[in-house]
């Protein structure tokens, strides 16, 4: 990874007020905020790993003691992952509708699909414009205009330009995982009714392939001359592995009939983003950098997921999908396509064994059906380390705020411990924060580059090269 281009950024001093895209508050929403020049996967990595998140080319982290809504990075285990019983049924509604045609759009109010902002604070935008820079939807959406159709040429697709301007609009961008879509709540089954319930003086049902198998059973028995051994079983208990519950995979790539009125079928391929591709002998085959994951379905593309591929994750960015399609819940189908991926780039390099899912936001109940993909962790906002979801929700209930991690004697370990070692980018030279300060002598300045130090740690602030005119 050292080999790779360095890091370039340029952080905007202080923090500003906006407005939150999930409690609407007009000025509750703060976070802070760089612009992402060009980033190495292991930067992004680490910066993630301390909080921060991309929208393009904008970095940013919410400062969680103060923002309206906080929200925690959270991460799924792809490793030990089992889908849950509202998973399952997207998983068999989009089965339903490729093997059979089955639309069953009345249930896709179970899993609705409403666009909302991004993970991003909506006012992130604000700032950007305020910057002149940039970095709105239309410039990624032309981006992966243009991807498409490069994709379409090489394989031979003559897809009307019409087509692709109705599937691809800003309005139609929403996060992935931000989808809308909650996870659903587990009950547990009630007791019979007065007077429709099992009579319990009888025993019980027994089906009519078991009564068969005790017939075939006892009839061999009555051929044995007395004395005789008992025939072994014809009929062997089922296996541990036979009971077994299905698996994400035994879903996703469970074989289709051969008259099956869809096909479902994925390509894959980089895309522009701050993220340096790259790739390693150990690392996975596709490498590592920024993703378009394509959707398509009978040769029409219908959804189009954005991921990050780093040195130990896939990270959810962003899904473009074709609205007339929402019946297939298509945010969640795709975050469990990617939990699937994951565990496939893990088989090829170890490391990578984890599913980011952006922001869990505990204060907005439309964003808590992140914490059904389990088992997950959240990223304690002080001391940045790793929190079973289950040990944080206590919590969270008493207080939009927390500090997950239980130790009261836990510190930040990465915090910036020698500021004078940053490295700063000054008129195309690159030197320590240490001489660079002694030239300039600007105090208001020096407090800045400490607040940046202080955000991105003591490894990041090292790697990465602060963008200073």
């Amino acid at each position: 990874m050292a080999s790779w281009a360095a890091s370039i950024v340029e952080y905007f001093e202080g923090e500003d007020a906006y407005r939150c895209g999930y409690c609407k508050s007009q000025a509750g929403s703060r976070s802070s905020g760089m612009w992402a020049h060009s980033l190495t996967v292991q930067d992004y990595q680490d910066l993630i790993d301390r909080g921060w998140r991309r929208s393009g080319k904008y970095v940013y982290k919410p400062v969680m003691n103060q923002t309206c809504c906080p929200q925690y990075t959270i991460r799924c285990q792809p490793l030990e992952f089992q889908p849950s019983k509202s998973h399952k049924k997207v998983l068999k509604k989009m089965l339903r509708f490729l093997a059979k045609g089955d639309i069953s759009k009345g249930n896709s109010k179970d899993e609705p699909m409403e666009p909302i902002t991004e993970d991003a604070v909506a006012g992130d935008f604000a700032l950007i414009n305020k910057l002149d820079i940039q970095c709105d939807l239309k410039a990624l959406t032309d981006d992966l205009q243009a991807s498409l159709q490069n994709e379409e040429k090489r394989k031979g697709r003559s897809c009307k330009k019409e087509d692709s301007k109705e599937l691809i609009h800003p309005q139609d961008i929403e996060e992935k995982l931000g989808s809308g879509e909650p996870s659903h709540s587990v009950k547990l089954p009630a007791g019979p009714k007065p007077g429709k319930g099992a009579d319990l003086s009888k025993p019980p049902c027994r089906k009519a392939k078991e009564i068969r198998k005790e017939r075939k059973r006892l009839k061999l028995m009555q051929q044995n001359p007395a004395g005789a051994p008992e025939p072994p079983s014809l009929f062997p208990p089922k296996t541990n592995k036979a009971n077994q519950p299905k698996s994400l995979e035994d879903f996703i790539f469970e074989s289709l009939p051969a008259d099956a009125p869809h096909k479902l079928e994925f390509t894959r391929f980089l895309c522009n983003s701050p993220l340096e591709a790259g790739s390693l002998p150990d690392g996975p085959d596709c490498g590592y950098g920024s993703f378009h994951q394509q959707y398509w379905l009978d040769g029409k593309i219908i959804a189009v997921g954005v991921i990050d591929i780093l040195p130990y994750c896939v990270s959810s960015v962003y899904l473009y999908y074709d609205p007339d399609y929402s019946f297939l819940s298509l945010g969640v189908y795709s975050a469990l396509r990617e939990i699937a991926f994951t565990r496939q780039l893990h088989q090829k390099s170890a490391p990578l064994s984890y599913y980011y899912m952006g922001f869990y936001i505990h204060s907005c109940p439309k964003m808590r059906y992140k914490g059904g993909y389990r088992p997950s962790d959240l990223l304690c906002p002080e001391t940045y380390v790793w929190v079973p979801i289950e040990q944080c929700l206590p919590s969270l209930e008493n207080s939009k705020y927390c500090r997950l991690n239980q130790d009261p004697e836990a510190v930040d370990e990465g915090r910036s411990k020698e500021p004078d070692r940053l490295r700063v980018f000054h008129k195309k030279a690159v030197l320590p924060y240490g001489v660079y300060k002694k030239q300039r002598k600007d105090a208001g300045e020096e407090a800045t580059v400490l607040q940046y130090a202080s955000l991105v740690g003591q490894q990041c602030s090292e790697r990465m090269l602060l963008f200073r005119n």
